[in-house]
């Protein structure tokens, strides 16, 4: 069976030759992550190896949060390759919650919007931590690996530790949750009470903490003022 390799490909269709063309919203995820690897290996193009690791880690959203270690167990693909991937996926996400923005962060919504690129990907224990300034200004998002589990406690310490680094006087916390439906667990209230406690003698108010799963999320504090009611 013979190997067709992107020199093999009309000039006009190879990846970086359609981008200075097109541009890079004009690309496939495949080109872009054969772009960023630059070479395939023995018996494989570029586009193969790209399209072995999105469909190794279930698409773009997976890959976007595998670490270098875990690009390097695929074939054909060493440090530079890896760390590159995982550099410019990095970028990507430093963007998405980037301080130049400015964003504001005042509802559930605005937290949803924030902390959900973050968290895509299987419900690994990571948590968004949401940093704000006195007028609800985005001051950054951070994720804090780890935080929370079933059977761990909240990585309270960690969590308020991000938020005072980055000048934060408002929080929000977001993670998701196996589930297919975003319902609070009563370890869900209890995490946010004791975070919205230990905040507030660091004088840091916690806004809302949300619960993700899937698409869909629910607010922590809007479910307990529904039970309230």
């Amino acid at each position: 069976m013979t190997t067709v390799t992107i020199a093999d490909l009309d000039p006009a269709q190879r990846p970086r030759e359609r981008m200075l063309r097109l541009g890079a919203d004009a690309l496939s995820d495949v080109e872009l992550v054969a772009l960023l690897l630059g070479s395939g290996r023995r018996g494989s193009s570029a586009l193969d190896t790209a399209r072995d690791l999105l469909v190794a880690h279930g698409g773009l959203a997976g890959l976007a949060h595998a670490d270098s270690a875990a690009l390097l167990g695929a074939p054909g693909v060493g440090p530079a390759k890896a760390t590159r991937v995982v550099a410019a996926l990095a970028l990507a996400r430093r963007f998405g919650t980037s301080t130049d923005r400015r964003e504001t962060v005042r509802t559930p919504a605005d937290v949803a919007r924030i902390a959900g690129p973050l968290l895509r990907g299987p419900a690994d224990g990571r948590v968004v931590a949401v940093a704000g300034d006195r007028a609800s200004r985005l001051l950054g998002a951070v994720v804090v690996p780890g935080a929370v589990a079933h059977g761990r406690p909240f990585a309270v310490r960690e969590v308020l530790a991000e938020t005072l680094r980055r000048g934060g006087v408002t929080l929000a916390l977001a993670h998701r949750h196996d589930e297919h439906e975003p319902l609070p667990a009563p370890a869900d209230r209890d995490a946010t009470a004791a975070v919205a406690d230990a905040a507030a003698h660091c004088g840091v108010r916690l806004l809302d903490h949300l619960v993700l799963a899937g698409d869909a999320w629910t607010s922590v504090a809007e479910a307990g003022a529904a039970r309230a009611g």
